[in-house]
């Protein structure tokens, strides 16, 4: 690639997290803005980070992934800045783009952790990005989404058989594959292709795993907010536990497939109440470590990288749902509908 094909520098966008018990509250707060989230379960959400320290571990995942991209980048001889903006807090997506402008940086490629294609895990980050860049010198150009990539599958796939041989030696080979993604309102769903790509990339993953179909898999939901009476993607992941354990089922390995990147949401949902659940039965688990420690996964963030300004270059994606595109059309992932004033 030539140097006149690159942009200036490549900007890692992710949703952001508290860094210690004073940003919970603010955190939430921005997290929150605009949305009908009732005060109860806005207060149950702050004391599980203050119970955990008030930290979240996605801000030391995103810095060592961010060290690791820019490894990778060095490694094959790019001269790329590699930079890292939040959509919820520090360093905000608006404080990326001021620090890139600062350092004569204008044209800048955006690689979204979130894999997927929503209102909340797409179009809302591209809203921000338009915004703190209006009145900046500033263009930003996404990267697709790659939750097909072979840099996401093959990982992933691998952290979820260190999973299953992680369980019980009677139980490996039968063990229920779970594929675990953020929940969505069903109004939301219905508008966009995030429900497909969660299933297209649970079937990647469970068909190199379980090659021959020996292992049941299913994908469920978890995170859900909100106003209690709005649905959402259903089955939760405890409540599917819960059935399982019903029916005979002695083991769960749980894949977080749709947080390819380490989180809160990741260690409590599943590590925390999804295990109890489980342990409730006398079910054996485990959970599958996130990807984004993997080195392969690094090089698929320069891959798409590379892929998005190389003319003629050929996209890798596994799957059958075509080539997720570089620009998104105007109609795609609409916002959700607003509720009506009472």
């Amino acid at each position: 690639m030539t140097a006149s094909n690159l942009p200036d520098a490549l900007l890692l966008v992710a949703f952001g997290g508290p860094e210690g018990p004073e940003d919970v509250t603010p955190f939430l707060q921005n997290v929150t803005a605009g949305r009908d989230v009732p005060a109860d379960r806005l207060a149950e959400v702050e004391q599980r980070y203050l119970s955990r320290g008030g930290k979240s571990p996605g801000n030391d995942r995103m810095r060592a992934l961010l060290a690791g991209v820019q490894t990778e980048v060095e490694r094959r001889g790019l001269d790329l800045p590699v930079v890292w903006g939040n959509r919820n807090w520090h360093p905000f997506i608006e404080e990326a783009v001021t620090d890139l402008e600062q350092r004569g940086l204008h044209r800048v490629a955006a690689w979204f952790s979130s894999p997927n294609r929503s209102y909340s895990t797409c179009r809302q980050y591209l809203e921000q990005i338009s915004a703190a860049t209006e009145n900046s010198s500033v263009t930003v150009e996404r990267l697709r989404p790659h939750y097909d990539h072979p840099g996401c599958i093959e990982p992933a796939a691998d952290r979820l058989r260190e999973a299953l041989s992680s369980l019980p030696g009677e139980h490996q080979a039968d063990a229920c594959l779970l594929f675990s993604a953020h929940s969505l309102p069903l109004a939301s769903a219905d508008t966009c292709a995030y429900f497909d790509e969660i299933h297209e990339a649970a079937r990647l993953i469970a068909e190199r795993v379980s090659p021959h179909g020996q292992h049941r898999w299913e994908v469920v939901w978890q995170s859900r907010s909100g106003s209690p009476h709005v649905p959402w993607l259903t089955p939760d992941v405890g409540d599917r536990i819960d059935e399982l354990a019903e029916q005979g089922v002695q083991a769960v390995a749980v894949s977080p497939v749709g947080f390819p990147v380490g989180n809160f949401e990741v260690e409590w949902d599943l590590d925390v109440e999804a295990a109890q659940r489980a342990a409730a039965h006398g079910m054996s688990f485990a959970r599958a470590n996130t990807i984004d420690q993997d080195p392969r996964f690094a090089a698929m963030i320069v891959d798409l990288l590379l892929e998005r300004f190389t003319p003629g270059a050929s996209p890798a994606a596994l799957g059958n749902l075509g080539i997720a595109p570089d620009v998104c059309p105007g109609t795609c992932c609409p916002p959700p509908p607003q509720r009506p004033p009472t």
